[in-house]
């Protein structure tokens, strides 16, 4: 099978390692390509962005020179909403569409009013650390390492503001199928989830998962499976345009000869 570029994104606070492990429990023809954002684990010592389109357009130039073939992109939280505008973005720097746009645990770009509320207000070290209490996706024991806090506060505190002074801007649709991902007790509506329908002209699904934000730890497994055979059908579809336009590149060389 051809083997797709998964490029995954990663949740506010967080080093896009966190998806590594899904190198182990995906097939071979899926290469899992996490994308490390600026200020933490291998880029440390980068500055921290607080812009996300200008976020979108640096990591895209970045991404342009490894894309091989087909690809896809995936982000959770924060990471969806920079998945988004960085297939915009790739778009705008000429490059192909993703074959498929995995959208977990956010509204959709244009349902943030209500949903990003407070993010970009200052918050306290207190209120960081009960905001990840309330999240439940960060031990305990990390919560009360005062070192490993002192490192993630400030990336946290910049990803907040990354989400909450983001401002939506209507473009023509994206031309990709876009997959959403929500979880049942979590902060965004079904409503809010549903209306990334309107950001592509291609096919749409949402899966409702058990479990509050971080129900990608918890139905890891169900969400791997939904990665997989969405991508499955999402190939297909796009190796047979690509013979067709290929066919037809072809036709009218050969008429033009």
């Amino acid at each position: 099978m051809t083997t797709v570029q998964l490029f995954c994104l990663p949740y506010s606070g967080a080093s896009a390692m966190v998806y590594s492990r899904w190198r182990r429990k995906l097939p071979e023809w899926l290469s899992v390509q996490p994308v490390e954002l600026p200020g933490r684990g291998a880029r440390l010592g980068e500055p921290l962005q607080t812009d996300m389109q200008a976020l979108a357009r640096q990591l895209v130039k970045e991404l342009i020179p490894r894309i091989n073939g087909p690809y896809a992109l995936f982000g959770h939280s924060l990471g969806a909403l920079l998945a988004f505008e960085m297939a915009h973005a790739l778009r705008e720097f000429g490059a192909p569409e993703p074959v498929s746009l995995f959208a977990s645990g956010t509204a959709a770009p244009s349902q943030r009013d209500d949903y990003a509320k407070g993010f970009a207000d200052p918050k306290t070290d207190d209120e960081l650390k009960t905001e990840l209490r309330e999240l439940n996706g960060t031990p305990q024991e990390v919560l009360d390492n005062d070192e490993l806090m002192a490192l993630t506060l400030p990336i946290l505190r910049a990803d907040f503001r990354l989400c909450g002074i983001y401002e939506y801007r209507q473009r023509p649709r994206l031309s990709c199928p876009v997959h959403v991902l929500g979880g049942k007790e979590d902060k965004a509506t079904q409503e809010q989830l549903i209306a990334w329908q309107l950001e592509s002209s291609a096919n749409f699904s949402l899966e409702m998962l058990p479990g509050k934000h971080f129900f990608i730890r918890e139905q890891e497994a169900k969400v791997l499976r939904i990665l997989r055979s969405s991508l499955e059908v999402d190939l297909r579809k796009y190796q047979r345009l690509t013979d067709v336009g290929a066919t037809l590149v072809a036709k009218a060389v050969c008429q033009a000869l």
